[in-house]
């Protein structure tokens, strides 16, 4: 394969997608395109005897060794935070989308089973202070049997969601969303509660077992708007705002108390707390693999098929 004909990002995809991302960071996403082609290349003479599960085991090495190259790791993750980056081949027989979310955007879902520790009291609080919110908001039928199994997750207790799909086995929490709809499926058939599918639960709560702080530059609106009391639409509306201030001072100018949440909340300083997800193709099957990359080390990666 000619690698000066890969086309390693498609830019033409994204309205102004050079105007937003810098030559630092593009350059390194050309490094990863280049690194990752190669080795399709090299399976592609053997694929009898490589398995999906290998390529993702290798493309994620190769990923997290770019992401320990890159030394402003704000710059870079801010910029996949935007929108996911579509690596391919120019004739397209090999496709991988990678994509990054903070993994501290919401309340962590965990926190749900700190009742009993007193220096999280606080993020108890108001993790229960959501789930009770989206009960009555969506009506849900039992909301305690919900809650119990939550916890029994988080506890470790049962953990039967993690040994039915995780090669991880760990012993408790819950450590993404995957783990998480599986809980919430579980419930449905048991409770026959088909209003618990309707729940933005990602709007709300993030899922890992490591988040210890909501990450206040990159929160969702809709955290926002529960953390300070303030109306959604006036979030969104800052949010978007590209010459938006500061969020305390969003919040002292409506009406809400900024200084009342700082133990919940980062703000300024960058958390490099990111969870990314892999799809591509493999013998004809799409395939997924998920991993949180936290202050340079990467953890909890999940491989299964689309």
């Amino acid at each position: 394969m000619d690698k000066t004909n890969i086309t390693s990002i498609n830019i033409r995809q994204r309205e102004g997608f050079a105007l937003l991302i810098t030559l630092s960071v593009l350059s390194v996403l050309i490094s990863l395109t280049l690194v990752l082609l190669s080795y399709f290349e090299e399976v592609q003479n053997d694929a009898s005897d490589t398995t999906a599960m290998i390529q993702a085991d290798v493309y994620y090495a190769d990923i997290t060794k770019i992401f320990d190259r890159f030394e402003k790791k704000k710059q870079l993750f801010s910029t996949l935070y935007m929108f996911p980056v579509p690596l391919r081949t120019s004739d397209g027989r090999f496709v991988m989308n990678l994509s990054c979310q903070p993994l501290s955007k919401g309340a962590n879902i965990n926190w749900l089973g700190m009742e009993g520790t007193s220096s999280m009291q606080e993020a108890y609080s108001f993790t229960l202070e959501i789930f009770e919110m989206l009960v009555q908001q969506y009506d849900l039928e039992d909301s305690t049997r919900l809650q119990e199994m939550i916890l029994e997750e988080i506890d470790g207790e049962k953990n039967l969601i993690t040994k039915e799909y995780s090669r991880l086995r760990q012993k408790k929490g819950i450590i993404s969303y995957k783990q998480f709809s599986q809980i919430v499926s579980r419930y449905q058939m048991e409770v026959d509660d088909p209003n618990a599918s309707n729940v933005p639960w990602k709007q709300y709560f993030t899922f890992s077992n490591r988040a210890k702080r909501i990450d206040a530059e990159y929160a969702t609106p809709e955290i926002i708007s529960m953390l300070f009391d303030i109306n959604l639409q006036s979030v969104r509306e800052w949010q978007g705002d590209p010459d938006k201030g500061s969020l305390s001072s969003f919040v002292s100018g409506n009406g809400g108390e900024y200084a009342s949440r700082e133990k919940l909340i980062v703000g300024k300083k960058f958390l490099e707390e990111s969870e990314c997800s892999v799809t591509f193709n493999a013998t004809g099957r799409p395939y997924k693999f998920r991993f949180e990359y936290i202050r340079g080390e990467a953890k909890h990666f999940e491989f299964y098929e689309r």
